[in-house]
């Protein structure tokens, strides 16, 4: 079983990121607040779990979460800003936007900009240790996927609808045959042959 919170007592979002290694559409971020003596062990890493899994994993966090919020960075955004920067201040978008102000956040990963005026903490691999950092997985991810399935309906050719916009062969022959549409980041090495933008 995941653990509660790092600090008893303590109001704690846990915050995790989707979509940075796409090359398109928006990358996703989410901040949770769960009750401190929620248990699910449904609730995990969003990578352990199916798709089905991960479907039934976000009714449960959004049913019983204290407060949660979804929020994104554009492809134009993140052209602008580099993945990095983009994923993080998606994140703050996410913090900004919940109705209970966390006191102290967990965050998923080895770095993290600065929130203004809320502590953090840097877990890695902390979608697997926390139970709020695991549902903001969930969360990011599954509303991420949900988000490219739309888009799959109006550019179909990219098969958007099973590889969400990561760097599979059939994605970047789609790009090949098609060239890059406006869901694309025009930072990032669409193919192989392509000047490499900067990730970082």
């Amino acid at each position: 079983m995941l653990k509660a919170y790092l600090q008893e007592g303590r109001i704690e979002a846990g915050c995790d990121e989707a979509g940075r290694g796409c090359l398109a559409g928006p990358v996703f971020a989410a901040a949770v607040i769960l009750p401190p003596d929620f248990e699910d062990e449904r609730i995990n890493d969003s990578k352990k779990l199916t798709a089905q899994q991960r479907d039934e994993a976000r009714q449960i966090v959004e049913e019983n979460a204290l407060a949660w919020a979804v929020a994104q960075f554009s492809p134009a955004e993140i052209d602008e800003h580099n993945i990095f920067r983009s994923s993080y201040l998606a994140m703050h978008r996410a913090i900004d936007a919940l109705t209970i102000k966390p006191e102290f956040l967990l965050i998923d990963g080895k770095y993290f900009i600065e929130h203004s005026d809320i502590g953090h903490c840097c877990v890695i691999k902390g979608d697997g240790k926390y139970m709020s950092i695991a549902a903001a997985g969930i969360l990011a991810k599954t509303h991420r996927d949900e988000y490219m399935r739309n888009l799959h309906q109006q550019f179909p050719h990219y098969q958007w609808i099973t590889n969400q916009g990561y760097p599979t062969k059939a994605h970047r022959e789609a790009i090949r045959k098609h060239g890059p549409s406006i869901h694309h980041r025009q930072s990032f090495r669409l193919l192989p042959n392509d000047e490499q933008g900067s990730l970082f």
